[in-house]
């Protein structure tokens, strides 16, 4: 062999691990989310990251996991993740938050859960975090009240109100506990119903009908934010009205809703995660709550359903759909 020849075969086989090392410079994001692929949602946390410098497939890859509502498979995909040595995980949802936490202590974990963070056991404080894990808590069960009082003014003669929780996820507890202090201060009768599957779904709503329930209010759950055209219909199909958490449902017949703004909640989760990609750590990142709440209402549902809107709710609505 030929030195000439010799010399590049050790270069080139040089090149090999340098390659390789420059491949792993691009950091990846592990993204674990409760729904299924293709939600509108997924570009505000995209939009999010490019605030921050980072943009998928230039600078930063990302490696989706989808629970398409069945928790059962949170741990599994956390842990697969964490197998793959992701940089950061961005879990949305208290079980798949749950999860991530769960399978790393020292992969970074940014969360969008809808109960109380430290009560969940994410974080030790919301203004200093501590440990592995920070992001946004959009306070769905401490909104549960609000939403008691928001259907009992499109309802005046509020008597009886059912609460649709999914037993499965961790803020059924903490949102049948909200409603049931609500319900005693407003003296109405709360009547809870427990669904995690679509059949548990039809059979919640037929018995509203038993229970002469005068409205439902549908506690925010990822399984049953999946389910909106079913709750939709449900409502529809058994005429009872409806408070949900997001304009999601109000956007696609539902009658009326109460909620943080999601696609700003997905941008921050999309800054949160660049922040810690360029070294931040996340126990020195506050978890953010939102400071405004969204309220949508389908005047259509409620013409539909023989309901006046009263002007002073109307007055107050982020959203009013014709």
């Amino acid at each position: 062999m030929r030195r000439r020849e010799f010399i590049g075969l050790i270069a080139s086989a040089g090149a090999w691990p340098l390659a390789a090392r420059a491949q792993k410079t691009m950091p990846v994001i592990g993204y674990l989310h409760f729904a299924k692929p293709g939600s509108a949602l997924q570009e505000a946390f995209l939009q999010g990251l490019k605030d921050t410098g980072y943009f998928v497939g230039q600078n930063v890859a990302i490696e989706y996991r989808w629970a398409e509502g069945q928790y059962d498979r949170s741990q599994a995909m956390a842990a697969d993740l964490v197998g793959r040595k992701v940089d950061v995980i961005a879990a949305f949802g208290p079980p798949l938050a749950r999860a991530a936490k769960e399978a790393t202590s020292t992969i970074p974990i940014v969360f969008e859960v809808g109960n109380d963070a430290v009560e969940a056991g994410l974080v030790t404080s919301l203004a200093r975090p501590g440990g592995n894990a920070t992001g946004l808590s959009v306070l769905f069960t401490q909104l549960t009240p609000k939403l008691l009082e928001i259907v009992s003014e499109i309802v005046p003669q509020l008597r009886i109100v059912g609460l649709l929780v999914n037993p499965n996820s961790p803020t059924a507890e903490p949102t049948i506990r909200e409603a049931q202090e609500a319900a005693r201060a407003k003296r109405v009768q709360l009547a809870v119903l427990r669904a995690s599957t679509e059949g548990e779904i039809d059979a919640a709503f037929a018995n509203l009908i038993d229970l002469r329930a005068d409205a439902v209010i549908v506690g925010a759950d990822p399984f049953l934010g999946n389910q909106r055209l079913q709750l939709i219909a449900q409502a529809a199909l058994r005429k009872i009205p409806a408070i949900y958490f997001s304009d999601g449902f109000t956007a696609l017949g539902g009658l009326i809703s109460y909620g943080a703004n999601l696609p700003t909640v997905y941008r921050r989760m999309g800054v949160y995660t660049g922040k810690i990609l360029k070294g931040e750590k996340p126990a020195n990142l506050p978890v953010e709550q939102p400071t405004k709440f969204d309220l949508s209402i389908n005047l259509k549902t409620a013409r539909t359903l023989g309901l006046n809107v009263p002007p002073s709710l109307l007055s107050r609505a982020d959203d009013v759909i014709e």
